[in-house]
């Protein structure tokens, strides 16, 4: 018996802590039991699946926040890039602007990007 190892799909001339590609493309399991996988076919995908989708760019929790200060016409207070504080209740929003009331003044129509953030009134005390 000779003091070198096997020369199997695992040894060479030391035994190798990885497979080669080349091996694993021609082994690899497709959940019909042939020993590689758990038999049911989550060990590699399948060429037919659709593979992993991106996640949302969007979560939409901006757009919830905004429908539960709308619904509740809480007053809010909102502070501009430029250090103006606004007042008001949100009356409607879309993708790029916000409809302010006011008690007392004119309605304003502020576009996001003009504001640097937003908190309800009664946090202010």
């Amino acid at each position: 018996m000779s003091s070198r190892p096997e020369l199997d799909g695992n040894f060479t001339r030391e035994r190798r802590p990885y497979r080669a590609f080349e091996d694993f493309r021609r082994t690899r399991g497709n959940g019909n039991g042939n020993g590689h996988g758990n038999g049911n076919g989550h060990h590699a995908r399948n060429q037919n699946q659709n593979p992993k989708t991106s996640p949302p760019e969007a979560t939409n929790a901006e757009n919830f926040y905004y429908l539960k200060q709308m619904n509740s016409k809480t007053p809010m207070v909102i502070m501009l890039t430029d250090g103006e504080e606004v007042r008001g209740w949100i009356e409607w929003y879309d993708r790029s602007c916000l409809k302010v009331n006011r008690e007392g003044a004119p309605n304003l129509l502020i576009q996001k990007h003009c504001i640097k953030y937003l908190f309800k009134q009664e946090e202010l005390a």
